[in-house]
């Protein structure tokens, strides 16, 4: 998946042009040295446009940026937020931050949540819901904004695995009232780190600005920073110019590196889709998958672990399923739950169904530079290996 395949000398051009016209690294200030020139705005403007959204500001991190919208819709103590039980670990723990209290839905067989079960746990606390679109693939977000509106919540879209993906033609992080997206070294494009927040609401994209930079208020009426109002409190999570420079060479590849995934994950689907007992993952929207990974169920996880130990000793990995779990399973952090469940197992019982399917599931990653011959060799792997586990089982 990882822009990473794809650094090479424009963002090394890029960085280095920083340098060339003044060397400023910060985002703001030092107007004339660097030239009038600012790489992390011109990033947020070309993020904007790719994803026909009114606004766009970077931050230092995908966590940074679940934090900083949060803050912006006011979520606080005695407030609830609803999120799916597989996603990675920073969602939760962005609402902790909060000092809100998680709420924790179970996911369905697209291994995101399930509609069903987040309207059953709204309250009369719940203040928003944060839907993930997990490995590039969307979740079922139209039925979700509209339980959600319904019930007059936030909807704040978890695109962190998903840049440059869709849903129905419309690009997925512009559904809900903010989406957030992550660059770090293993997404579709990479800044090393950082974050973006897409939203059409002005009144939310100024709190985000607001917060991130200590509560300024970017108030046009003072001469200078220095002596900015601020109407609240913040922190930093600042996107440095270094950032915003390799964030616009990777943004011009996006859509070519989408495209090889999409065409190398399509090549993979078809040569294991008939392939009995495996059963594939259920994308909701096939035409907006970025293809970042294949994953399919198999029958129980007594069978998946079987495999796993025979697909990792033929030399091949996965991807976060279920080598990653601890990660990007609730299911599997007790540290953030407490004594909430009074001692019941987290997997077993309290996110039971979510426990099942995720047990089952095998992802492997997609990358853009595959060629034929590596792409025969997983197909023909999965082929196997499933056909000998079946035997065995016919054996025992």
């Amino acid at each position: 998946m990882p822009g990473s395949e794809v650094i090479g000398k424009e963002e090394q051009e890029a960085v280095n042009e920083v340098f060339e016209k003044g060397g400023v690294l910060s985002r703001y200030g030092n107007d004339a040295r660097r030239q009038n020139i600012f790489r992390v705005a011109k990033f947020e403007e070309e993020f904007a446009k790719k994803l026909n959204a009114k606004y766009a500001y970077a931050v230092s991190s995908g966590s940074g940026a679940l934090k900083t919208v949060l803050e912006a819709f006011e979520v606080g103590p005695g407030n609830e937020v609803i999120t799916q039980s597989h996603t990675f670990i920073a969602t939760v723990e962005a609402i902790i931050e909060t000092r809100a209290t998680p709420v924790i839905t179970d996911i369905n067989k697209t291994l995101n949540m399930d509609p069903d079960d987040f309207e059953s746990k709204i309250t009369s606390r719940t203040r928003a819901v944060i839907p993930v679109h997990m490995s590039g693939v969307s979740a079922e977000i139209d039925r979700i904004v509209k339980i959600a509106k319904e019930h007059d919540l936030f909807v704040l879209e978890d695109c962190a695995q998903s840049p440059g993906g869709g849903y129905k033609g419309k690009k997925l992080g512009t559904f809900g009232d903010a989406g957030i997206f992550s660059f770090d070294f293993g997404k579709m494009i990479t800044t090393g780190e950082g974050g973006m927040i897409v939203t059409n609401d002005e009144e939310i994209f100024k709190k985000c600005r607001s917060f991130q930079n200590h509560g300024h208020d970017f108030n046009p009426n003072v001469p200078s920073m220095a002596y900015d109002t601020a109407q609240r409190g913040g922190f930093n999570f600042k996107m440095m110019e270094l950032q915003g420079a390799v964030g616009l060479a990777q943004l011009k590849k996006m859509d070519t590196v989408i495209e090889g995934h999409r065409k190398n994950k399509k090549k993979i689907i078809e040569g294991i889709k008939n392939i009995e007992g495996i059963e594939l993952r259920t994308v909701p929207d096939p035409t907006g998958d970025i293809g970042d990974s294949v994953t399919f169920f198999l029958e129980n996880e007594e069978v998946t672990n079987k495999f796993m130990e025979k697909w990792t000793s033929k030399g091949f990995g996965v991807k976060n399923l279920p080598d990653s779990l601890k990660w990007h399973f609730a299911g599997m952090w007790p540290q953030l739950f407490g004594k909430r469940y009074g001692g019941k197992s987290l997997d077993k019982e309290v996110w039971k169904k979510s426990n099942d399917i995720i047990r089952r599931a095998i992802a492997i990653p997609v990358f853009m530079k595959m060629d034929d011959d590596q792409i025969n060799k997983i197909v023909s792997s999965v082929d196997e290996i499933v056909k000998e586990l079946s035997t065995m089982k016919v054996e025992a």
